[in-house]
């Protein structure tokens, strides 16, 4: 089995985060998927599983943190192209989020923009230039 990883968020509207979910560019898992959970694939490894926030708490014994008042992860999602970071910030304010929850970062070699689900959890979506990436890092060292 491939190593994967499966972020879990406890959500307040399970179908509108699903709708969320599936605008930004997900594909919902029918398998793993049911009236209490929904297995949004992201990629063939990364999956976001968004949970009733009833569900969710059957796992932990902890407070769920509120995410629109408290952060408690910030989940960064890479694209191949600078084009793709605007279009999934836009598509994530279209489909009820809400897009640049701070000012988009744009350092040439390096461009991100920030978001949030309609439940409050962070994203920073980000598109990097690896080449350029390695050569202004080792002139920031000399």
């Amino acid at each position: 089995m491939p190593k994967m990883i499966f972020v879990n968020l406890p959500v307040q509207d399970l179908a509108a985060a699903t709708s969320f979910y599936e605008a930004i560019g997900c594909e919902k898992n029918p398998l793993f998927s049911d009236d209490k959970a929904s297995c949004m694939v992201w990629s063939d490894s990364i999956y976001f599983m968004v949970l009733s926030k009833e569900f969710f708490s059957s796992f932990t014994s902890k407070a769920i943190a509120d995410a629109r008042t408290t952060t408690e992860v910030l989940t960064a999602l890479s694209f191949d192209r600078r084009s793709d970071v605007d279009a999934i910030a836009e598509a994530a304010a279209a489909a009820g989020g809400r897009a640049d929850i701070r000012a988009p970062t744009d350092a040439g070699w390096m461009y991100q923009r920030a978001f949030e689900d309609p439940d409050g959890h962070i994203f920073e979506a980000v598109w990097m230039d690896m080449e350029a990436a390695s050569t202004a890092l080792d002139a920031e060292k000399a």
